[in-house]
């Protein structure tokens, strides 16, 4: 298996510096992983450095905690600003008092905003309660985004298998899931994998694909 074509190599850590950006390119090129995911202010700078080569840029949006007002517009300038994907953060808080109606809101805003470009959508899924990780998932999915994600590594926990699982049996084949927060070695990233991720977000993408254990 390619795992290096599942990747998003990521650098999020708010004290990156463009040197460490720099690095996080480079590396993409040469283990040709899919895309560099950074904070939206490196998304210019990525773009000039990925410039004619096949990684994409990732950008976070929304991001930790999903609790801005300001998603959709972020969005939008970090695809006019050299983004092919985004990864945003859903408002947890509305999605665990029940307000379903706006976290679906949420969601369609940034898909709408940038319509041309695959929009990710981070569950956090360590707050969330099975039902609600269901509920985010189906929401989602008929609001038009290309992954679910399980988590911003940020929190208390990462991805899990058991949340794979269910992320997948939940959305079926029609649109894909990240398992992000924790992989960092070749068997952990195989098991997510074959429990259905279909991208893994990770700062071990190195380790990943030499094989370490």
């Amino acid at each position: 298996m390619n795992l290096a074509s599942f990747i998003d190599h990521t650098l999020l850590k708010p004290d990156a510096t463009s040197g460490l950006i720099e690095t996080l390119c480079a590396e993409a090129v040469e283990y040709d992983f899919y895309s560099v995911c950074v904070n939206p202010i490196w998304v210019p700078f990525a773009r000039d450095l990925l410039e004619g080569e096949s990684p994409l840029v990732c950008s976070v949006v929304g991001f930790p905690l999903g609790a801005t007002p300001l998603v959709a517009a972020e969005a939008e300038w970090a695809v006019a600003s050299g983004a092919g994907e985004v990864d945003m953060v859903i408002p947890v808080g509305l999605l665990k008092q029940g307000d379903t109606a706006s976290v679906r809101r949420v969601i369609h805003e940034v898909v709408s905003a940038v319509p041309e470009t695959p929009v990710k959508v981070i569950l956090e899924t360590c707050l969330l309660t099975e039902e609600e990780k269901i509920t985010a998932c189906s929401i989602a999915l008929d609001s038009g985004a290309a992954f679910v994600k399980t988590s911003t590594g940020f929190s208390k926990a990462g991805a899990t298998l058991s949340d794979v699982r269910l992320m997948r049996n939940t959305v079926g084949s029609a649109i894909g899931v990240k398992a992000s927060g924790g992989v960092r070695n070749y068997d952990t990233a195989i098991a997510m994998v074959e429990a259905g991720a279909s991208r893994i977000g990770t700062s071990s993408g190195i380790a990943i694909v030499k094989g370490n254990k």
